[in-house]
């Protein structure tokens, strides 16, 4: 399996832009391969399950898929079954995020199954109290993402620094296993710098990236004062 516990960690969260399906999918991987092996940071990306299996394929980065149900094999149409994305060639997936919320008893079969395939976990949480519960569950990492903020522009590391600090001290009294990431708003070096100043082991993002009219430069300047 891709490497993808080392930290700080970027985790690149592709969404449905279409500046990030298809071919421009695999082009912005490849860009993200690029930043990793010109500055060593660990850099993963959560493209869209149509394009996990192309991606991977091509990527010596870790891939994560951006969502799975809380099915076993069968008779689920339409779901997104963890061994489908595993065989894809994803290393772990995205659990919870704020664009698609999942009631706690389907979060818990999810992490519970990813442990279970060696698969990684990211749980997004949107709060210290979400977090501290997300924390028993003993996910790989806890994102942490405030939703008001996501595709703000506005970073949670400078405008709710208390909730990152916060779930930092929590995961350490609860399960210091657990990684804590920083999300939303996150797009510069400065961003991700106060960020892991606050504790946090590295971001997940999206826009700031995805959107940006250089997405290589703007990874680069994100990742410039690890």
């Amino acid at each position: 399996m891709k490497e993808i516990t080392r930290t700080p960690i970027v985790i690149l969260n592709f969404k449905t832009y279409l500046e990030s399906t298809g071919e421009k999918a695999l082009n912005l991987a490849k860009i993200s391969q690029e930043v990793a092996e010109e500055t060593g940071v660990n850099i993963a990306v959560a493209p869209q399950h149509a394009d996990l299996l192309r991606i991977s394929g091509q990527m010596s980065i870790p891939v994560l898929a951006q969502h799975v149900d809380a099915v076993d094999a069968g008779g689920h149409t339409g779901s997104v079954l963890l061994e489908s994305v595993k065989e894809a060639g994803a290393s772990g997936t995205l659990i919870n995020h704020s664009e698609k919320r999942m009631k706690l008893a389907d979060i818990q079969q999810v992490v519970k199954k990813a442990t279970e395939q060696e698969m990684i976990s990211v749980l997004c949480t949107n709060n210290i109290e979400t977090s501290a519960a997300a924390a028993t569950l003993q996910p790989t990492f806890v994102a942490i993402e405030p939703p008001e903020l996501i595709g703000s522009g506005i970073p949670v590391s400078k405008a709710e620094p208390e909730i990152v600090e916060g779930t930092v001290d929590i995961m350490h009294q609860i399960n210091p296993d657990v990684k804590v990431l920083c999300g939303a708003g996150i797009s510069t070096g400065e961003d991700m710098k106060a960020a892991l100043d606050l504790g946090s082991e590295g971001v997940l993002l999206a826009s700031g990236i995805v959107l940006a009219e250089d997405p290589k430069k703007a990874l680069l300047d994100l990742v410039s004062k690890i």
